[in-house]
């Protein structure tokens, strides 16, 4: 008989290499969104994530590490973990899940955006205040994050020279999104749907 397919050639530099590179561009970009859910805090989206990410890796990785002997499969592990990290950071800028605040800054035409961002639906506050060169105005708004790309094109187009800030929201208790904007249960399935 001849020797079994698992020690032949074949597997040893080809079929287990892959296995161990591509389970670990999927693990690894499964945690990526799994520390950005937390961050965003997606208490629902969190644990789901982290059952497949951890199923992967005790019955893919854990299984091939088992028999690994070859350094072919080093090489994979690490290049795996790299091109991983890689589409993680990719996954992350698209997905469009949580939601975000968005602080304007601007000496004046405050009440140009302000007046855009009420007819398009967006909730806001603006605050009058002081900067180094005079009177400003603070407009502050709470965004899902799909919305986000929408909003800045509004800023950029009403107040060019404004100053504007994004970070990420946990939680809130109220927002006011776009009036007839509906959820999109399928939205994290549509990542790489290209931005308006």
């Amino acid at each position: 008989m001849g020797q079994p397919f698992t020690h032949s050639f074949l597997f040893i530099w080809v079929i287990l290499p892959a296995l161990i590179f591509l389970a670990r561009i999927v693990d690894v970009s499964l945690q990526t969104i799994r520390i950005v859910s937390i961050a965003r805090g997606i208490r629902w989206l969190a644990p789901l994530v982290g059952f497949f990410e951890v199923l992967i890796w005790l019955l893919a990785i854990g299984q091939i590490m088992k028999t690994v002997s070859h350094p072919v499969a080093y090489i994979a592990y690490a290049a795996g973990f790299a091109t991983g990290t890689a589409i993680g950071q990719i996954l992350e800028q698209r997905l469009t899940l949580g939601m975000v605040i968005v602080r304007i800054i601007t000496p004046n035409d405050g009440p140009e955006l302000c007046q855009r961002l009420h007819d398009l639906g967006f909730g806001f506050t603006a605050i009058p205040g002081r900067g180094a060169a005079g009177p400003v105005e603070t407009i502050f708004t709470v965004v899902r994050r799909q919305h986000l790309q929408h909003v800045l094109a509004e800023v950029r187009a009403t107040l060019p020279d404004a100053f504007y800030s994004v970070e990420e929201v946990t939680s809130a208790r109220e927002t006011v999104y776009p009036v007839g904007a509906k959820r999109d249960p399928f939205r994290l399935f549509r990542l790489f749907s290209k931005s308006k």
